[in-house]
């Protein structure tokens, strides 16, 4: 198979990728909504706490009774063993699983057809950051079945696969010979895991606020949507394990950068405005994991913390890129 055609199969996947996302996304709203489920805040608490203790906490979960109820409230579920699982939620995670798959074919297939890895202008990262977003909202969907986050992780992997079509796409061709380096196998790649983590952190923390503020004002109710999700503790909890994760990814990803940075320019750090908002991301999230840890923060304060790191990430990737001139922009 030629160049060309793998670069046609690359763009038939995507195509494919985005249809079967904007279903499960679908199907993931219509199980949210609709399905027959309730909450139940003593037992998710239970097990939410559980979540970061990891593999061994997992694994205790589904040993006895306790733990399957528990389990159940992790993802919001209140279910009866002869309905383990309503419809809508079994056809969301096939789609997804397809789609997903689908999507690593299509940057497989592009990355073989430029003969280098597949994310070297902004519709490769795009593509690239949404399948990262989506492969950590199902390992997250593995281990805590918490397939209340799909809708949500859904809308911005169709929303950055959608912009990224339509107004960012490149054809496959030649890189410049400052990105023509296995760098970009190791930086780019850690960047673009940090960042997915971080989108299923944002959304995460995102319904964490809508929940609180809707709890401050009596309007979850017993059988609405806010009350088939975990608890706002349980939401804080995740959001603060999966942000936990990327951090250390993103560290790396400056670190990386920056070696790379003196092989291709000859310099480590020049201030250039993709570095500068690097760093201020990097800072901002520092200080959130630094006042959990220290200072206490929970709950609303920390989140609008997550929320301002979250936003500058994504004017580092948006805004930097387009709105200034620099070594790694596209102005």
């Amino acid at each position: 198979m030629g160049d060309a055609d793998l670069a046609n199969l690359s763009d038939k996947l995507m195509l494919t990728t985005v249809v079967l996302y904007i279903i499960a996304m679908v199907a993931y709203a219509a199980d949210l909504g609709f399905g027959r489920r309730r909450a139940r805040p003593a037992a998710d608490a239970e097990v939410e706490a559980k979540v970061l203790v990891g593999a061994a906490g997992a694994a205790s979960v589904d040993a006895g009774s306790s733990g399957k109820s528990g389990t159940a409230a992790a993802s919001g579920d209140d279910e009866t063993p002869e309905r383990t699982q309503v419809e809508p939620a079994k056809l969301a995670i096939l789609l997804n699983v397809v789609g997903w798959g689908a999507h690593l074919g299509a940057l497989v297939s592009r990355g073989l057809a430029a003969n280098r890895w597949p994310w070297a202008n902004m519709y490769e990262f795009l593509t690239a950051i949404a399948f990262a977003a989506v492969t950590a909202f199902l390992i997250v969907l593995l281990r805590y079945r918490a397939r209340y986050l799909g809708a949500f992780v859904m809308v911005a992997a169709v929303v950055a696969l959608g912009v990224a079509n339509i107004w960012l796409y490149d054809e496959v061709g030649p890189v410049s010979p400052a990105l023509n380096s296995y760098w970009i196998a190791i930086h780019v790649t850690a960047a673009i895991i940090a960042t997915g983590a971080f989108t299923v952190a944002g959304a995460a923390t995102i319904l964490y606020l809508i929940k609180a503020r809707a709890e401050s004002r009596g309007k979850v109710g017993e059988h609405g949507i806010l009350a088939r999700m975990p608890s706002t503790e349980g939401l804080d909890r995740l959001a603060n394990g999966v942000t936990m994760f990327a951090f250390p990814i993103w560290t790396a990803a400056i670190i990386m950068g920056a070696i790379w940075a003196d092989q291709a320019w000859g310099r480590y750090w020049g201030w250039d405005p993709k570095e500068i908002w690097s760093f201020i991301t990097w800072v901002i999230y520092a200080a959130y994991l630094h006042a959990r840890a220290t200072a206490g923060w929970k709950g609303r304060k920390a989140a609008v913390l997550a929320l301002i790191a979250f936003a500058a990430l994504m004017f580092n990737f948006f805004g930097v890129n387009y709105m200034f001139s620099g070594l790694h922009s596209y102005a």
